[in-house]
């Protein structure tokens, strides 16, 4: 077993401190990377603070990882050492279930289901500390078949975000059929919304972006929008009425969808990606007339998530970041600007140059 140094939460109240633990010994089918950069995701915040489901403190969160190899196991051809590599949202899955098989393994329904990168609990053989173990740290043992190889021509930093916020818009761009030449509409121009920007103008679409914030539109269209709607104002709602093939509702609290739906055009469809708990009403009424659909959309499997970063590297597409400190301190003040979405557009910690023993 090799001892890591991580910052990780301690309790519910988002206190962070700097927490030494172990990881597994690289196995013959694993890789070791030096953890360089990691991302904040928002979920990362929901789940330390427990509000999905009980939580084991202290827990090291994380899932947007990208390093350099260090060690490779005798099986390992996919990696060598000294590449970059990253990894995202889930770390294992059944790999026999109906679900992994076809390249979903986000929605693995076989025995134990897909395992996250953080707070799934495992065997202590596999994870020391009976449980995933994130990206907060210095660094991580992973199966080489859950890892991902990142295009060499993109900023390492700004490529981190794209292993948990590129794929949740790419996925569903590719499974719900956006294609060039299509009008997509994106609700909200936070971590998600603004990779959909990005990701969609390179496919070719173009792109609508609605906010309640008339302050956005500038950066909005610097992303490639050609249009921005004020989400408010009925007059620019009704104008925009039925101009749009798909929407991307990245939306992560409470909102009323029925308006949104105005804006599809026949056979449009609007994506959900955000978890919001509370239940949303939508009249059968809004989407009979005109066969629309609503439709939802969780990450992506691995086989996906290598096109998504090959996509990216060939339109050089990466997040906008505010790189910080890795310090409990750092940390901590940047989880409540992202509650108060106070960051354009992603916090990504400096892990390498900053997570050392004193």
């Amino acid at each position: 077993m090799s001892e890591v140094l991580s910052v990780s939460a301690v309790d519910k109240t988002g206190k962070m401190a700097l927490h030494k633990f172990h990881r597994r010994p690289v196995g013959e089918h694993d890789i070791n990377i030096k953890v360089s950069y990691s991302g904040i995701c928002h979920s990362d915040i929901h789940t330390a603070k427990g509000e999905w489901g009980p939580v084991n403190f202290p827990i090291c969160v994380g899932h947007e990882i990208l390093g350099e190899v260090t060690e490779v196991g005798k099986e390992v051809t996919k990696f060598k050492v000294g590449d970059i590599a990253g990894v995202g949202c889930f770390v294992d899955s059944c790999r026999s279930c109906d679900e992994c098989e076809e390249g979903v393994e986000q929605y693995c329904t076989g025995k134990g289901g897909m395992h996250g990168t953080y707070g799934s609990k495992r065997s202590k053989d596999l994870h020391p500390e009976g449980q995933t173990m994130g990206g907060y740290s210095s660094a991580i043992v992973v199966d080489a078949n859950y890892a991902l190889k990142v295009p060499e021509n993109l900023n390492c930093a700004a490529a981190a975000p794209l292993l948990c916020a590129g794929i949740t818009c790419y996925s569903p761009f590719k499974f719900y059929g956006l294609k060039s030449g299509m009008s997509l509409g994106v609700i909200g121009l936070g971590g998600l919304g603004h990779m959909a920007v990005k990701i969609a103008v390179a496919m070719g679409c173009e792109v609508t972006v609605l906010s309640r914030s008339p302050g956005k539109e500038e950066m909005a269209m610097k992303l490639g929008a050609k249009h921005f709607l004020i989400s408010t104002d009925p007059e620019q709602m009704k104008k925009a009425s039925r101009s749009l093939n798909m929407i991307y509702d990245s939306i992560a609290f409470f909102h009323e969808v029925s308006p949104y739906l105005d804006l599809l055009k026949a056979q449009g469809k609007l994506i959900m990606v955000g978890g919001v708990p509370e239940a949303f009403k939508i009249s059968s009424f809004s989407l009979l007339p005109r066969r629309l659909s609503v439709g939802g959309s969780c990450i992506g499997g691995i086989k996906e998530t290598q096109e998504m970063l090959d996509f990216c590297g060939e339109h050089n597409i990466t997040a906008e970041i505010e790189l910080i400190p890795a310090t409990p301190e750092a940390v901590e003040a940047a989880w409540v600007r992202t509650i108060n979405s106070d960051v354009k557009f992603r916090f990504v910690m400096d892990t390498a140059a900053t997570l050392k023993e004193e």
